[in-house]
């Protein structure tokens, strides 16, 4: 039922002057995030009705309510979402989606669905009252590098967005899944699991640029105008043999300012963090590439092979050559199959 459907992330060259979200250092954190197993499903309600969503881990979940309205109920607190509204739910938290406050819930798996494609599917449930039309993507987390990210994150970020800013563009994308999800044509499928996965970018950008909660960790860094520029640059060529004078010259800093910004930022030294993500780059290489180890390790910056399985095991506890042969015996699940291993 879930097919593997990869957010790739871009090569990014330095960052020019008056960069934008999706080309600085914020930019560069967005462009990391992969996802896997998108599974996209159209919900047609109707009032009275309720669906209980289990703990599915790792995954990411994102109810957009296409017409209509309905309840979110999520870790106590309760969300009223309405045409044009999404929650991106980061932690796999079990939640109920309502047609209103105090319905009873029926669980997710045990409504009947119609499977349309291999990572589509349509649910039709309800008492026949008002109606609601729900888009609902769930992805799963399991590379290194995106469950950093989707860890600082709150719970749920919840977005209304029909008429929202940067020229309407999150509006646009609703109103294309709105369109796919109803005239099902040719190739249809693949151009909504691709606007789910731009639909997560939007939310976390808008989340991003106005929240408070990211006062520290890599988020709070890529949005530091100082160490963001010189984190950019680091993330995008961690191959270089990067110094730390480089580095705070790139931010703007004396190199002692630099890294005490940077470890009061991150909780670890600018050069402890290059190593540390040298060898996280390498880990997803080798769990999602066939390229030779050798390669491999001289993309993340070492000169000899024997000196990165060394740097590798301890950081990881196990070789590159364990966790290229665990990589390769990895095939996706399907959603329930997930939410019962979880269980």
């Amino acid at each position: 039922m879930v097919n593997t459907h990869p957010v790739r992330p871009a090569a990014h060259p330095g960052p020019p002057t008056g960069q934008s979200d999706l080309t600085g250092p914020l930019g560069d954190g967005l462009h990391l995030l992969r996802f896997t197993g998108a599974l996209y499903c159209q919900a047609d309600l109707t009032a009275p009705w309720g669906v209980d969503f289990p703990r599915i881990e790792p995954c990411v979940m994102l109810p957009v309510v296409l017409t209509g309205r309905c309840v979110l109920e999520i870790g106590g607190a309760r969300h009223l979402l309405e045409a044009g509204s999404a929650a991106l739910i980061t932690h796999g938290t079990p939640h109920r989606l309502l047609s209103s406050p105090g319905v009873a819930s029926t669980g997710l798996f045990d409504i009947p669905v119609e499977r349309v494609g291999e990572t589509y599917e349509r649910m039709r449930f309800g008492g026949g009252g008002e109606r609601a039309q729900i888009a609902y993507a769930a992805m799963t987390v399991d590379e290194p590098l995106t469950a950093r990210l989707v860890a600082e994150l709150p719970d749920v970020i919840r977005v209304d967005a029909w008429d929202a800013g940067e020229s309407g563009a999150f509006g646009t994308v609703l109103r294309l899944l709105a369109h796919e999800a109803q005239s099902l044509e040719p190739g249809g499928e693949a151009v909504m699991t691709r606007l789910a996965d731009v639909l997560v970018i939007q939310v976390l950008r808008r989340w991003l640029r106005t929240s408070e909660e990211a006062a520290t960790g890599w988020l709070a860094a890529l949005r530091d105008p100082h160490v963001g520029r010189a984190l950019g640059r680091l993330h995008a060529q961690p191959e270089r043999d990067w110094s730390l004078v480089e580095l705070a010259g790139l931010a703007g800093m004396s190199r002692s300012a630099f890294a005490e910004r940077f470890t009061g930022l991150l909780g670890e030294p600018p050069m402890r963090y290059l190593a540390r993500w040298r060898l996280e780059q390498a880990y997803t290489a080798l769990t999602t590439t066939g390229d030779p180890v050798a390669t491999i390790s001289r993309r993340v910056g070492y000169s000899s092979e024997a000196a990165f399985g060394r740097a590798f095991k301890r950081h990881h506890g196990t070789s590159p050559g364990a966790v290229r042969r665990s990589g390769a015996a990895r095939s996706p699940g399907s959603l329930r199959a997930t939410a019962d291993a979880v269980g």
